[in-house]
């Protein structure tokens, strides 16, 4: 059956919500506790949040914004986030199904947006960049966090196609630099930039995306035959456990 890349995100996704939701990796991290610290000093009126995904940036905003609008192009996804909201007795957070690209939302919405581990999976980043500027009131924030690329060629492919062959509606883990290039055509400012290195647990990253087993097995062979130099890059353990760079931009609407 041929699919469009909407179809095959929404199929990955959709089915693997709680799973997300409950994700050590993304429930938590360095990159959350930087975020609560832009979040807490802006104090939103309204915030919104692409991609939300587990919505873990969604229920962070809701502390300290006046309303939180999470979107996802997975109605499932967000219906996790809803009743997660619930749960935590956060009132305040809304779902709307809607892709990056193409936001359901008057320019100058939003007085601040924020957008974790979602723009990798875009099929245009440069529109989902664009449309986070459209909604966001000049001079307000918005903070991007995502898996970045270190940019050399050598360790650029082997991320890239690991990540793709761990999860077919993976796009691109962009560098830093394609990241300030694509903001400052959009009309955002960068005004900082953080980043991590994560464990990437090879087990739970594979189990958690229910990668088939000829994949896994094909991301172990790449891992082999991988150059010393990449191995030792990403810190490739016995059991295919490596690390992933992280980074968040903070930027201003201009």
């Amino acid at each position: 059956m041929e699919r469009g890349h909407e179809e095959i995100l929404e199929a990955q996704f959709g089915p693997r919500a709680r799973a997300y939701v409950e994700s050590a990796v993304h429930a938590r991290g360095p990159d959350l506790d930087a975020a609560a610290e832009v979040i807490r000093a802006v104090a939103p009126r309204r915030a919104l949040d692409i991609g939300s995904g587990g919505g873990h940036l969604a229920y962070l905003m809701a502390a300290h914004a006046g309303s939180v609008t999470a979107t996802d192009l997975s109605s499932e996804m967000l219906a996790a986030v809803a009743v997660t909201a619930r749960e935590r007795g956060l009132s305040n957070v809304e779902t709307v199904t809607a892709p990056a690209e193409r936001l359901p939302f008057d320019a100058g919405s939003f007085d601040f947006v924020g957008c974790r581990y979602s723009a990798h999976h875009w099929r245009d980043f440069e529109a989902g960049v664009r449309e986070a500027r459209r909604v966001l009131e000049a001079g307000a924030s918005a903070v991007f966090i995502d898996a970045v690329s270190s940019g050399w060629a050598l360790f650029d492919t082997h991320l890239q196609a690991v990540e793709l062959l761990r999860d077919a509606s993976h796009v691109r883990d962009y560098s830093a630099a394609e990241w300030t290039a694509a903001l400052g055509r959009a009309g955002l400012a960068p005004r900082g930039i953080r980043t991590w290195r994560l464990r990437m647990d090879f087990p739970t990253w594979t189990a958690r995306m229910r990668t088939p087993e000829e994949n896994v097995r094909a991301i172990r062979a790449l891992q082999a035959a991988a150059a010393v130099e990449t191995r030792a890059f990403f810190e490739i353990e016995a059991d295919g456990s490596f690390l992933l760079d992280v980074m968040m931009i903070e930027t201003r609407a201009v």
